[in-house]
């Protein structure tokens, strides 16, 4: 008998969008639990940040591209596509936010969701 770690689904989505970001090699990856904070805003947020305009959209493109491709979803809401400094892919359950590095530390995104657990990934 094989044995499948079971996952809900906005881990799995948070998942997914972690390895759009690697794609594309987004920096300081990190994923915050939302979901035992009492908070109604999402389970997860996935935030990354990158270097240019032209990077955080290619991000974002993988992001989506990957969750289409493994669930056929897509966003509910998507902001920030014509300035590409901060795009935010709201998937109800999880929210990416994608930076430029600039505006990710300007903003601390982390800091205003302290005690969120954290998880940290490596970029690709």
């Amino acid at each position: 008998m094989i044995k499948k770690k079971i996952v809900n689904l906005s881990t799995y989505l948070s998942e997914i969008a972690v390895h759009g970001i690697q794609e594309k090699k987004g920096n300081d990856i990190v994923r915050l639990d939302l979901r035992n904070l009492n908070s109604s805003v999402s389970d997860y947020f996935v935030v990354c940040n990158a270097d240019s305009a032209t990077q955080v959209k290619a991000i974002a493109d993988s992001v989506e591209e990957e969750i289409y491709k493994s669930t056929q979803t897509h966003p509910w809401r998507k902001e920030g596509l014509e300035s590409a400094e901060w795009i935010i892919l709201d998937y109800f359950d999880i929210v990416v936010h994608i930076f430029k590095t600039e505006k990710r530390n300007f903003y601390g995104i982390e800091d205003l969701w302290g005690d969120a657990q954290t998880t940290s990934y490596q970029s690709a």
